[in-house]
């Protein structure tokens, strides 16, 4: 039995395979690297967007050359691997200590301002 739904069915919740090493990538190419999770920036799932990579540039006329493709994989890969070939999903757990920092500025404000108020 089909049920008539009005909620087309979704790909968002289905993990992406990276593309294969190609010698004319294309731009699709580099965006299924990225929902893929191959560069370690964002989760393994398709990531729908308004306008598909590349698209901007193919209206303006100049469109990037597969050399230019390549060049823009090879260092999407090269990053997750001088991190540490960290899990895209790793992505999300990042700490890079700014909550810190900011939490001690607001701390050495704090003393400053009291230290000045109780020399008054």
């Amino acid at each position: 039995m089909t049920t008539k739904s009005d909620v087309p069915p979704t790909r968002t919740i289905e993990p992406i395979d990276a593309p294969p090493a190609s010698g004319r990538p294309t731009t699709a190419m580099l965006k299924a690297d990225i929902d893929s999770g191959a560069t370690g920036d964002k989760t393994e799932v398709f990531d729908p967007g308004l306008s598909p990579l590349g698209t901007d540039d193919e209206a303006a006329g100049r469109p990037p050359s597969a050399k230019r493709i390549a060049l823009a994989r090879h260092y999407e890969r090269l990053e997750r691997w001088l991190r540490g070939a960290q899990k895209a999903s790793g992505a999300h757990r990042k700490w890079d200590g700014a909550l810190a920092g900011f939490a001690g500025f607001i701390g050495i404000v704090a003393v400053v301002f009291l230290g000045a108020i109780w020399a008054l």
